[in-house]
């Protein structure tokens, strides 16, 4: 059991071992000192009181060579703490009782009672009692991720999706729990788990990007999150993506809805022409923006929040879905317009890849303006990075330098349930390193 008092997290030399260890699992001493230019004798003096006090431990091997002594990895004790993680949507709540390393032990999923404020955070600290009686350790910190603009990790200054603003979220969870109690954006959260313990750890640069609900964005450089007070404001939510491409495939109307996706395929000539005449083969609408041609009406990739092919008439969740019923003819969900793409639905096939094809042109434009190396893609709708993988490709590489390397695409697992562990993680960064 750590007897690390958690009304104090750490500092100096006790942080920065903590914290290596907690980026980057165990380690061997060797490879702890070199990380933190610290001689073998310092690093054995400074870790002393951390494994006096339980906070990290020794992980030995075996000597498989069988000569000389085993090493003898240090690595953060994560069976000493919880924390519990809280994920607020529009209409869901999810909690999740969590280990130091973020690994889920306990999850419940609710819907929302969104009637006021008041009623979601009790409710909220019904589910925090509820884990907590489930915890085999005492719970030392709640942290909260919702959508919105948070500010000193306490208050929510807004959250539209929600209705709600000016509210001291974590003073209210505080009273009701009785637990110091951490709120934060949920992309900022998501961004800490997965550059900690996701899809980013091990690389000290990668951008994330998140499609679904709504849009969001992240950035790790030099091994530090980027982020100001502006972050949480969704800024990537109305980035342009209108193409030539994707102009073309809107342009290419019938008089009619009913007549809509009646053309013929365009032929290779047809690009040919395309590319001779100032466009190019991603003009046409063999193109990634539907090797279906895709006859629509114009205003097609209008999105209700008035602008043209920007990130979120492209990639969210609502906007394909509106955009999908409204040429299909009935209401149509993503899943549904998945189905029916891999049916054979030469509708649903275009409809995917224009969108595919904008995905594409957002990661060469996060990989043109970062440089990251690595992309990682999350949300509800980051299935359409397979579905469409052709269409993602092509827009892709139809907007970065062909002598320039691919960014490596990570997709993450697009369950809401799982972005628990971004809140649970910054309620233990905060708990055991404060806040840098």
């Amino acid at each position: 059991m750590s007897t690390h008092d958690t009304t104090q997290p750490l500092a100096g030399h006790g942080r920065a071992i903590v914290s290596a260890l907690l980026r980057n699992g165990p380690q061997s001493r060797t490879e702890l000192s070199a990380a933190l230019d610290l001689s073998a004798g310092s690093l054995t003096r400074l870790s002393k009181p951390l494994l006096e006090a339980g906070i990290i431990v020794e992980t030995p091997t075996e000597n498989v060579m069988g000569i000389g002594r085993p090493s003898v990895p240090l690595t953060f004790h994560h069976d000493a703490y919880r924390f519990i993680g809280i994920k607020l949507t529009k209409t869901h709540v999810y909690g999740a009782l969590t280990r130091a390393d973020a690994e889920i032990e306990q999850l419940v999923a609710e819907p929302l009672d969104t009637a006021t404020p008041d009623a979601a955070l009790t409710q909220v600290a019904r589910i925090v009692a509820e884990l907590e009686e489930l915890s085999p350790v005492r719970v030392h910190a709640i942290g909260v991720a919702i959508g919105g603009h948070v500010r000193d990790r306490r208050f929510l200054t807004y959250a539209d999706h929600l209705g709600w603003s000016d509210i001291d979220l974590a003073g209210a969870l505080e009273n009701l729990t009785g637990i110091t109690t951490v709120v934060e954006n949920d992309i900022l959260a998501h961004m800490q788990a997965t550059h900690w313990f996701g899809e980013g750890r091990g690389t000290d640069s990668f951008a994330l990007f998140t499609i679904g609900a709504g849009i969001g964005s992240g950035l790790v450089a030099h091994g530090e999150i980027v982020s100001s007070p502006d972050a949480g404001y969704s800024l990537m939510s109305h980035f342009p993506l209108e193409t030539r491409a994707l102009a073309r495939f809107e342009r290419n109307a019938e008089a009619s809805v009913s007549g809509l996706f009646q053309g013929a395929p365009a032929t290779d000539a047809t690009a040919a022409g395309l590319a001779g005449s100032g466009g190019t083969a991603a003009d046409s609408s063999t193109s990634a923006a539907g090797r279906h041609v895709a006859a629509t009406q114009p205003g097609l990739f209008e999105a209700e929040c008035g602008h043209h092919a920007c990130a979120t008439a492209m990639l969210t969740l609502q906007e394909l879905e509106l955009r999908a019923s409204r040429v299909i003819g009935r209401p149509v969900s993503f899943d549904q317009l998945v189905g029916l793409a891999a049916a054979g639905d030469p509708q649903a096939r275009g409809l995917l890849d224009a969108s595919g094809y904008a995905l594409g042109t957002m990661f060469a434009a996060i990989a043109n303006l970062t440089l990251a190396g690595r992309i990682v893609l999350g949300g509800e709708a980051c299935e359409l990075a397979s579905v469409s993988a052709d269409a993602v490709n092509r827009g892709l590489h139809d907007h970065r330098d062909h002598r320039a390397a691919d960014p490596e695409i990570r997709v993450q697992d697009p369950d809401l349930a799982l972005w628990t562990r971004g809140a649970a993680v910054i309620a233990m960064h905060d708990t055991l390193l404060g806040r840098d």
